[in-house]
């Protein structure tokens, strides 16, 4: 009987997996699905939880949702690279943008990833299996997409202060509060 190997049959320890998300109808599923790939996989629906986590036992791995209900993934990602952990994480976000992406590499993301992401995904990611050849796009993003990727980059560079923001982007700060809590246009 053939058995195919899996990446961490090969090591000696198991690989240890913290998710944090707080939806947890997708954070159970991405569970089962790390746990089936070899990873002994802890999981948490808030920034405090993951905090409490990382401080109890450093993960060798670490899938973070960006927005979360307390906070942002963000912080635990800012808590590892201040612990001066080698974990490797990646992060997953709904409301994808270049400003976020960069913020989660600075903090040492390997991977940034849009939800809805699949466990192959996550799984590839974490192993940096991703492919570094990316093609252009067929479709290129909109005007509307390239205007929201702006504000959120100023936003992200003002640290996430909106009277800043608006001041350096000369817009009132209640239409700049509107088009923050949208999702970004297509």
């Amino acid at each position: 009987m053939d058995h195919e190997f899996t990446h961490f049959e090969l090591l000696e320890k198991q690989p240890t997996l913290l998710l944090v998300d707080d939806e947890k109808s997708f954070l159970q599923r991405l569970a089962r699905a790390m746990t089936s790939r070899g990873f002994q996989v802890k999981t948490a629906e808030s920034v405090a939880e993951g905090i409490q986590h990382i401080k109890s036992e450093t993960p060798d791995y670490c899938v973070l949702d960006m927005k979360l209900n307390d906070g942002n993934g963000f912080t635990i990602a800012e808590a590892l690279k201040e612990m001066g952990a080698a974990t490797k994480v990646v992060m997953l976000t709904g409301f994808g943008n270049i400003a976020s992406a960069v913020t989660a590499i600075k903090l040492g993301a390997v991977d940034y990833i849009a939800k809805p992401a699949d466990a192959d995904d996550v799984y590839e990611a974490l192993l940096g299996k991703t492919s570094e050849t990316n093609q252009a796009p067929d479709y290129p993003m909109s005007a509307d997409r390239v205007r929201w990727e702006h504000i959120t980059r100023v936003y992200e560079l003002s640290n996430r202060n909106v009277s800043e923001t608006a001041r350096r982007l000369k817009m009132h700060r209640r239409t700049l509060q509107r088009i923050l809590s949208k999702r970004a246009p297509r």
